[in-house]
């Protein structure tokens, strides 16, 4: 029975994965490991513990949770020595571009000093993998479309992007170094049921059901790569089970057994049209009137720091290695995010 590490298993990707592998074939041994900090209402979080803890009743897989953080270094070695992972999926970190503006502090110890920490714990407890989140805003201002890995992602436009480049520099050298397989995976804007609040789905939700006013950025004119959760967990997992190679180079030295690989749906919708389609399925799932006034509670205004115009996933290596390509459609996620809003509110 293989052990995995999930770190931010109480998040909104972390707890849909370790859904997900509860459900294995194979049963699995599942470590969850959560800070449960306030960044947003730590109620959703527990929510989410609960709906684990509901399904493991049923599983044939084991599972426990650990509440502790990854910048906590002395905590992190102790649970690699005392669980010998197999496998580390590292999802914990401080989310958030607009946070980062106005402190910094706290990408800098989850996002950096707590990566380092699983580094080094993958080093001196030896793993088959470590998977890890990076995010399509590690690709700035680029105007090249789509975003491809093979792209130069120089140009951080926000300290958080900074931090998943980072990430990836950092696993690099440990691949080099001392031949750990490592792969990051770059995701695209992740939307649905019990997803964060201050993400704009979520949060225009919230403020649409109160009266007030939505911004929509850059006068409607931005455009997002939406990649529904449950897509990106199926390209977690088929990533999960097969680990770059450990090979040599023509000079007879060690190859890095390293990957990173974008998980986008592809299909980058116009903000404006998001909305529209959003505000159809608010209405058809009951969680707004029939006769909301939805331009009363619109307006358009200017690009804000940090922000990017444009994301769309070059995912074609995704494909081409794992024979996965995201297959939820905007439509179908915003559909099931309304619905569960209806249910979790009432």
């Amino acid at each position: 029975m293989k052990t995995i590490l999930v770190t931010g298993s109480a998040g909104f990707i972390g707890s849909n994965l370790v859904l997900r592998l509860l459900d294995s074939k194979e049963p699995v041994r599942i470590v969850g490991l959560d800070n449960l900090n306030n960044y947003y209402d730590p109620s959703l979080k527990e929510y989410r513990l609960r709906c684990i803890e509901e399904k493991v009743s049923a599983a044939k897989s084991q599972y426990r949770f650990v509440k502790g953080d990854i910048a906590d270094k002395s905590l992190v070695d102790n649970l690699f020595a005392e669980e010998h992972f197999d496998i580390v999926v590292n999802l914990a970190a401080q989310a958030g571009v607009r946070y980062s503006i106005e402190n910094p502090d706290a990408y800098i110890q989850s996002n950096m000093i707590g990566f380092y920490n699983i580094l080094e714990a993958c080093r001196h407890n030896p793993v088959e993998h470590l998977v890890y989140a990076s995010s399509s805003s590690v690709y700035g201002g680029n105007k090249k479309v789509p975003f491809s890995t093979d792209d130069r992602v120089d140009n951080p436009v926000s300290l958080y992007a900074a931090t998943k480049k980072s990430n990836e520099l950092f696993a690099h050298c440990y691949s080099k170094l001392y031949d750990i397989p490592t792969t990051g995976l770059r995701f695209f804007t992740v939307y649905g049921p019990a997803g964060r609040p201050d993400m704009a789905y979520f949060g225009f939700t919230n403020k649409l059901l109160a009266g007030k006013t939505i911004q929509i950025y850059n006068y409607g004119n931005c455009r997002r790569d939406f990649t529904y959760v449950d897509d990106i967990v199926e390209g977690i997992v088929r990533v999960m089970g097969k680990a770059p190679e450990r090979r040599k180079g023509e000079d007879g030295l060690p190859i890095p057994p390293y990957a990173v690989y974008n998980i986008g749906g592809g299909q980058p919708e116009n903000l404006l049209d998001f909305v529209n389609i959003l505000q159809e399925e608010l209405v058809r799932a009951g969680v707004l009137p029939q006769d909301y006034d939805f331009e009363a509670h619109k307006e358009l205004v200017p690009m804000q720091p940090g922000d990017v115009p444009t994301t769309y996933a070059d995912a074609s290596a995704l494909e081409r290695d794992f024979g996965f390509v995201p297959k939820i459609t905007l439509r179908e996620g915003l559909r099931k995010f309304a619905e569960w809003y209806k249910e979790y509110y009432a």
